[in-house]
């Protein structure tokens, strides 16, 4: 039988569930949640943080010797900044963890605000249109009007 009817039991579903649509309060309310957090985010720097081991040089050295890891570590943060990376050295102690602390806000100011343009994105799914605008509605014949005059050419400059 290549076309069978399905027959009806008291067990199997007609209709299946539709999830539910994002509730527009809902959203509005995980919004507020997030401006919220997003105020409690403290002091930020933009950039990346890193720790660099570097050789010398020097043939007598240590780090010269192989698997030396190198003289270090020495730690950067890197942005960018006018067109330009722009890399800072920081020593280590409370120059290094103020800048740690700093990046990690950045980050956490990054993932919110793409957070709540998700949010905004799904709210301006979910809310319903306005009425017609006034400013929006085209005139009677629903054209565009112009100019009847052309613009002249100009000559090119000598």
């Amino acid at each position: 039988m290549p076309w069978e009817v399905p027959v009806p039991c008291s067990d199997m579903p007609w209709e299946v569930p539709v999830p539910d649509e994002p509730d527009l309060v809902g959203l509005e309310a995980q919004r507020a949640r997030l401006y919220a957090d997003l105020s409690q985010v403290g002091d930020f720097r933009r950039g990346a943080l890193s720790a660099v081991r570097r050789k010398c040089g020097k043939p007598n050295c240590a780090c010269a010797r192989p698997g030396h890891p190198g003289h270090g570590p020495q730690y950067n943060l890197t942005r960018w900044a006018g067109g330009k990376t722009v890399t800072v050295h920081l020593r280590p102690g409370p120059e290094l963890e103020k800048a740690e602390r700093e990046v990690a806000e950045w980050d956490r100011f990054r993932s919110l605000t793409g957070e709540i343009a998700e949010v905004n994105e799904a709210i301006c799914d979910v809310r319903p249109p306005l009425g017609p605008s006034r400013a929006a509605a085209p005139d009677s014949e629903g054209q565009k009007k112009g100019s009847a005059r052309r613009s002249r050419r100009r000559p090119p400059p000598r």
